[in-house]
């Protein structure tokens, strides 16, 4: 429970420590309201004019590249990038000042079969700009701070918008390239109500689940599935615990794989909440993770008894499917780490101290049980030549 709460908070702390303060003032205009966007460390200020369904805002953004892009849009019909009605600032190539220009994101950016140009939008902008925080003098550079403006008409009725958010590497003439991929990149979407404020809870139920999802899946496949193989493996020979080694090792492993099938199902709910994120290795590797322990599982109820002639053949291959799974499942965690925008965080810092910490006793393990090995082969091949007595057993405490 220690180890869960550890990960539970170190998985949290990086989302508090990183998110951005949302203000409601720029050097030349004050907002009514403003909202912390969940990734990017952006924010929007908006005032809407009920009277005549205007709405002023100004997203809050920063660039990761001296030659990148900033975006900023709304899709008039769902919480996704595809169908995006977008205005993208970015330094013009020829002059060097921030330019921002109208892009709409059809299916065909998502597979990237043409450049992306501008063109006219479906919602109605009656003004738009950008500028970089510092002013005229201010120039492109990773981390620089960008602010979009833009001023626009809605339907009367039409107060719940979804906001869509990126930034990229590149630039290739006025055409945008492709943003990075990572979780936060593919998870800037966030749909609140202009009138009231009020955001849906679809981004703080995805990101509560997959604190859930990593945590489950890192200690159910990536520590106590690895812990009852150490134990399978070194604690058998141990002829004072009799059975008790097998009656711990089946209990470690079917817990590890019932919680790890709530992790594995919470993953398959997380895909189905985030439509056009695709994570296919993450994927597959999680799917043969699962595949495995399941037949694992399954294996136990056709266990033939130790008389039995294919006895050796189901150990062969329980062995094999096990260890095939330990090693997935701990390759899929790291894996994971990385999907989740944690590769250099403190909860992958907390998980690698704790599988070292593993390996390490597998080593002393290992290298004590091939000591007992070699001085129990010694003891025998100088019984047989009679050199000491047949009932000298020796102090080996391995069988």
């Amino acid at each position: 429970m220690f180890f869960l709460l550890s990960l539970f908070l170190l998985f949290s702390l990086p989302h508090v420590t990183f998110s951005a303060h949302c203000t409601t003032s720029t050097p030349t205009q004050t907002f009514q309201k403003c909202i912390t966007l969940p990734t990017q460390q952006a924010s929007i200020a908006w005032t809407f004019h009920h009277h005549n369904a205007t709405l002023d805002l100004v997203f809050f953004g920063t660039f990761i590249s001296p030659s990148g892009w900033v975006g900023w849009g709304i899709n008039p019909t769902s919480a996704e990038m595809t169908g995006t009605n977008a205005l993208v600032a970015f330094p013009d190539p020829s002059t060097g000042q921030i330019v921002l220009l109208p892009y709409l994101l059809d299916p065909t950016v998502k597979f990237q079969r043409r450049p992306l140009l501008s063109r006219p939008l479906d919602i109605r902008i009656i003004s738009s700009s950008a500028t970089l925080y510092g002013g005229k003098l201010a120039t492109v550079h990773n981390g620089a701070a960008v602010q979009i403006f833009a001023t626009l008409k809605l339907a009367s009725n039409k107060t719940k918008l979804h906001h869509v958010w990126n930034r990229g590497l590149y630039v290739q003439g006025y055409s945008p390239t492709i943003h990075p991929t990572t979780a936060n990149d593919l998870s800037s979407v966030m749909t609140f109500d202009v009138m009231s404020g009020s955001t849906a809870a679809r981004h703080t139920n995805i990101g509560t689940l997959r604190s859930v999802h990593g945590i489950i899946n890192a200690v159910s496949w990536g520590i106590m599935l690895p812990i009852g193989a150490v134990i399978a493996r070194y604690l058998r020979h141990i002829q004072a615990l009799g059975p008790t080694w097998f009656y711990v090792h089946a209990g470690i492993q079917l817990f590890a794989f019932f919680l790890g099938t709530v992790g594995f199902a919470i993953g398959i709910r997380l895909g189905d909440l985030s439509p056009g994120v695709q994570y296919g290795l993450h994927r597959k590797l999680g799917f043969a993770a699962f595949c495995l322990g399941a037949l694992q599982t399954l294996a136990l109820l056709f266990r033939p008894k130790t008389t039995n002639k294919f006895r050796k053949y189901w150990k062969s291959y329980h062995h094999f499917v096990g260890y095939g799974c330990v090693v997935l499942g701990v390759v899929n965690c790291f894996q994971g780490f990385d999907v989740m925008g944690e590769g250099r965080s403190y909860a992958k810092l907390a998980y690698c101290l704790g599988l070292s910490t593993l390996i390490g006793v597998c080593i002393a393990l290992e290298v004590n049980s091939w000591v007992v090995f070699c001085r129990k082969s010694k003891e025998e091949k100088l019984r047989r030549e009679g050199l000491i007595g047949g009932s000298d057993k020796g102090s080996a405490i391995f069988s």
